[in-house]
């Protein structure tokens, strides 16, 4: 970045809980930035898929190993005021793992009160923090006959178990394991105002950078604002395949780094080094 000058904006399109985070951080590093939360994450709510969420936090202490794919998994799966001293008497009473695929996983589940010696995750030096980097921690614990529960989310309210991680659960059983899921969370297109609205179209060739970590949120952008140009837009992707996303939307410069807070804030300050 040269002297003296700013900065792009950043639009940050995570969840709301997260995009509000990474907004307090990156605006007290300097950076302006503006939450568009493109994902809403609310509990799942057919009766169903919570009497299945509250079966896999009884029997949490059978399985080799539990994955939360995300913080807001975690979040939800210990949502309720006793799961977390259940799950305490599970880890205590077997030698269950808990995975997570990257650090704010880990740190939502450090904040339910699972004991760091039984995470299991990337290290912070990992290319990425997704399943495949996981799986390189963890491939060594799996056997025949170990069973994995993997607690995700589904953006299909009626879907049992939910939808992702489905590479990591061929990894599994490729293995001799098996897998289990179960969805704790619901993801869905937001409903966005006449502000929001206003925000991402202007933000499409103002300057601004879009932070971008899934490629949900890329679809439901495309889907809130049928027929924009996007060939002056700017987005930063955290993964190779939200990068690709973007790129098929029409983003005319799309730029990538790893998911970690300092890369993200470096590479918005120097936007044309990456």
């Amino acid at each position: 970045m040269l002297m003296g000058s700013k900065p792009p904006r950043a639009i940050v399109t995570r969840p709301e809980r997260e995009a509000a985070q990474w907004v307090a951080r990156l605006q007290a590093r300097g950076i302006a930035a503006s939450a568009l939360p493109l994902i809403a994450i609310t509990a799942v709510h057919s009766p169903a898929l919570r009497q299945a969420l509250e079966q896999a936090r009884e029997q949490m202490g059978r399985y080799r190993a539990v994955m939360f794919v995300s913080g807001n998994a975690a979040q939800h799966f210990f949502e309720s005021n006793q799961v977390p001293a259940l799950c305490q008497q599970a880890l205590t009473a077997i030698n269950t793992r808990v995975w997570a695929p990257g650090p704010g996983t880990v740190a939502m589940l450090r904040d339910a009160g699972v004991p760091g010696e039984r995470i299991d995750a990337p290290g912070a030096d990992a290319a990425q923090y997704d399943s495949e980097a996981l799986w390189q921690v963890v491939a060594g614990q799996i056997g025949p006959g170990d069973r994995v529960l993997i607690v995700r989310g589904t953006s299909e309210p009626g879907a049992a178990g939910g939808t992702g991680r489905d590479w990591l659960a061929a990894q599994i059983g490729a293995a001799g394991g098996a897998v289990d899921f179960v969805a704790a969370y619901e993801r869905r297109a937001p409903t966005l105002d006449a502000d929001q609205l206003a925000l991402a179209r202007g933000a499409a060739g103002d300057g601004s950078i879009w932070l971008l970590s899934s490629s949900e949120a890329v679809a439901h952008l495309a889907a809130a604002l049928p027929g924009q140009d996007w060939s002056r837009a700017r987005a930063l992707a955290t993964h190779p395949r939200i990068a690709q996303a973007a790129r098929e939307a029409g983003f005319g410069q799309v730029m990538q780094c790893r998911p970690a807070f300092n890369e993200v804030a470096a590479s918005i300050e120097s936007p044309h080094e990456h």
